[in-house]
């Protein structure tokens, strides 16, 4: 009888696609290539509240976290590759480039280290990549912007930390919502790196050679810097897209209540890091069905929901959610085809 139980507990575990490996003695590392905004910040808070937990219950020896002083790709391949001799099983990465850490990536693989990008992903086939679709969402503040200004006109591109595959997909995605409604045109284009401060110097700079703008189009952490910057300037305020941070969004409160001011928010929500945590721990646990792209939506709010959402968030911080083991797994089921 006894046999028959134990029997029926490994075929539920099967069903349920949980495997059966013990994770107590393998060590995870994060390789973070940049922290320098509030976005990054609560990435790094949610990925330190889920595993520390995981730690502390005995799900994993060790998750610790590695940011490389700089923004540079040979940094943090240098990085990758000094955990490599460190000798931890997983390496989860948000990545300085999509394509030149490939190289240092493969020598993981090739250790029979799981890596797990997201975010800011890598291209190199062996790895795991948990994604948005950022080129829908920047496809989509086009498209919200078109009901905001009907008529159209002139848009500044705000843009986030170059050279990663963020800043690329979101461009990509304003650029084709852009050729889709003609009415709008984007007459400048400034690099923010997704930080206030770095946004409204950037905006406040290029604003005396612009033509009136009627919206900003941007990829997060930039738009309460762009308010500013437009204010000091004295130019009119236009519609601008949200990233989802506490700051933009309590702005936006504050401009609905004054006039019931429109507009959109949408970023990759920061806990995503301990999403990919959980996947590294369940390819090092033995599953054998998860997909290597696996896709998951991003977080957005309207005019409708906005407010709701703006007592949870921390001041300076970001709208998120901590993932749990059983998210992950009903994330990958939802990606196997």
């Amino acid at each position: 009888m006894k046999k028959m139980l134990i029997l029926g507990a490994f075929a539920a575990m099967l069903a349920s696609g949980t495997a059966l490996a013990d994770t107590s003695d393998k060590k995870i590392a994060f390789s973070n290539n940049y922290a320098g905004n509030s976005w990054r910040q609560a990435m790094l808070d949610s990925y330190a509240i889920v595993t520390k937990k995981a730690v502390a219950d005995g799900v994993v020896a060790a998750a610790d976290i590695f940011t490389t002083a700089d923004k540079e790709v040979p940094t943090q391949a240098a990085q990758v590759q000094n955990l490599i001799l460190q000798g931890y099983d997983a390496i989860i990465i948000n990545a300085a480039s999509p394509d030149a850490l490939n190289g240092a990536v493969k020598q993981a693989c090739d250790a029979g280290i799981v890596v797990v990008s997201f975010d800011g992903i890598v291209t190199e086939p062996c790895a795991y990549r948990v994604v948005v679709d950022f080129k829908d969402m920047g496809k989509q503040e086009v498209e919200q912007m078109a009901k905001f200004q009907p008529k159209g006109g002139n848009l500044l591109e705000i843009r986030g930390l170059a050279g990663t595959s963020i800043d690329d997909a979101i461009h990509a995605g304003i650029l084709e919502g852009v050729a889709a409604h003609p009415e709008f045109k984007i007459v400048g284009s400034v690099t923010g790196d997704w930080d206030q401060t770095t946004a409204q110097k950037a905006v406040a700079t290029i604003l005396p050679s612009l033509p009136e703008i009627v919206g900003v189009v941007d990829q997060g952490g930039d738009g309460y810097g762009a308010a500013q910057a437009f204010a000091a300037a004295g130019k009119p305020r236009p519609t601008i897209i949200m990233g989802n941070r506490q700051d933009e969004l309590q702005w936006w409160k504050e401009q609905k209540d004054k006039d019931g001011y429109q507009t959109w928010s949408a970023s990759i929500a920061p806990g995503v890091s301990s999403l990919a945590f959980w996947v590294a721990q369940q390819v090092l646990d033995g599953r054998t069905d998860i997909p290597h792209d696996l896709l998951v939506p991003y977080l957005a709010f309207t005019q409708d929901d906005f407010e709701a959402a703006l007592p949870k968030i921390p001041k300076g911080g970001v709208a998120s959610h901590e993932y749990t083991q059983e998210d992950a797994i009903a994330a990958i089921k939802a990606n196997i085809k």
